[in-house]
């Protein structure tokens, strides 16, 4: 009786913490990634009334992972300190502002600085969201609570797609041009939702006045249990944690992983409006590939999760990925390159919930919140390297062809590095093998 009693408080203890911090989590993903790509769309006009080519424009949309990069470790550790509640608010609220104020960009010099600050103002938003969900979800949970997470990315890019060539026809009015608005316009549900999230979010289930009594202990004691069968294995500080090998790994992993997913998410529209489409159908299309990986992405989060298998899981996304990148760049421009896009989105963003509960397998405390910063960090540096590579390539050969071939490159690499490090398991090089969060 006393078990079925503890699996009760269980099943009502995570019911309750999911649908009170989800669905807020989930909304604010949404909108950061919405501020964050929506120059995508903006930049169907904005090129052209700036003068940015391919190369240009490339440069400016991956600058913003250099200030995301720089800050993101300290982001974290802040958060680590004060709590997500404050440290969450002040970063939806400042890069908010600063999304907005692209609207004012008048030439390269602006548009690179402008893109630099907001990422600063954004670091440590997602790490901050992993690091987040270790304090309210045992590990079993993870994989699927990260997938609700990353459903925020397709969705946000489906939303993105439809609303952005939807404003792009207000232009002119006010005197204003419609990729202006789109900056203008999707900067104000930053700033309303970080005002919620300063109302709304618990820092931890201590502080949890909406969880009973028993709840709350169980599940404290629940994390406070994992938390030292980790620390069993030997607790880590902060600087040994971010030169730990698997940490390397991971970082690397993740570099081939986000290099692919952003190389698609800024030239996508323009990849699309090349069959020949106007803007508003452009928008249209473009959410098709992220709708459909919606659906692969929380498939793959439920079997990583049923089967307790992270490595395989993200060896067969991320090989997914690359064929489906290469099968569009084969393609060319035409309706087939779609099919290719959507299942290189199913097996980028699947590949995201294997990849994400793994650090909390050997990492706590302090020393987690710098490892997951800096694997974030590193890995967002691909936001860099993929749309710059990407349009130098296409300013060069005038196609999209090789870029595609390139993305397909670098998730496929995420795959083998993925394979030949978990072979190495228990050797200090290792990611760590699912057995090992067992």
């Amino acid at each position: 009786m006393a078990a079925e009693a503890t699996q009760a408080i269980e099943r009502r203890t995570i019911a309750k913490v999911s649908w009170r911090l989800l669905p807020l989590i989930a909304l604010a993903y949404c909108i950061a990634y919405i501020d964050r790509s929506n120059i995508s769309f903006a930049a169907l006009t904005m090129n052209k009334d700036l003068g940015f080519n391919a190369y240009i424009y490339g440069w400016g949309a991956g600058i913003f992972f250099f200030g995301y990069f720089l800050f993101e470790i300290p982001s974290n550790l802040i958060l680590e300190k004060v709590g997500a509640r404050i440290w969450i608010a002040r970063i939806m609220i400042t890069w908010g502002i600063i999304s907005a104020l692209t609207c004012l960009i008048t030439g390269t010099t602006s548009f690179l600085i402008v893109r630099f600050l907001l990422g600063a103002a954004e670091a440590g938003f997602f790490p901050g969201m992993i690091l987040y969900f270790t304090y309210w979800f045992p590990a079993e949970y993870r994989g699927r609570v990260i997938s609700t997470l990353f459903i925020a990315q397709p969705v946000a890019n489906a939303v993105a797609s439809i609303a952005s060539a939807a404003i792009l026809e207000m232009d002119g009015i006010l005197g204003v041009k419609g990729w202006q608005w789109i900056f203008i316009i999707e900067a104000v549900p930053a700033i309303l939702l970080g005002l919620v999230i300063l109302r709304a979010m618990t820092d931890r289930p201590a502080h949890a006045d909406w969880l009973a009594p028993e709840e709350r202990d169980w599940l404290q004691a629940r994390i406070d249990g994992e938390n030292s069968q980790v620390e069993g294995a030997g607790r880590m500080t902060l600087m040994r944690a971010l030169g730990d090998p698997r940490v390397v790994a991971l970082s690397l992993i993740y570099l081939m992983s986000v290099t692919a997913n952003y190389g698609i998410v800024f030239f996508m529209p323009q990849i699309i409006k090349g069959i020949g489409l106007t803007n508003m159908m452009t928008g249209i299309v473009s959410s098709v590939p992220y709708i459909i990986g919606t659906v692969g992405l929380v498939a793959w989060g439920w079997s990583s999760d049923r089967h307790k298998e992270r490595r395989w899981h993200l060896i067969v996304a991320s090989t997914l990925g690359a064929l489906g990148l290469a099968f569009a760049a084969w393609s060319g421009a035409s309706y087939w390159a779609l099919l290719g896009m959507s299942a290189a989105t199913v097996g980028i963003y699947g590949s995201r919930v294997a990849f994400w509960p793994m650090p909390s397998m050997f990492l706590t405390g302090t020393a987690a919140a710098g490892a997951i910063a800096m694997i974030n960090a590193t890995g967002n540096l691909g936001g860099y390297f993929g749309p710059f590579i990407v349009g130098w390539i296409r300013n060069s050969t005038k196609s999209f062809e090789a870029g595609l071939y390139f993305l397909a490159a670098c998730s496929l690499m995420a795959a083998i590095i993925t394979f030949f490090a978990s072979r190495a398991a228990g050797a200090p090089a290792a990611v760590p093998s699912p057995s090992a969060a067992e």
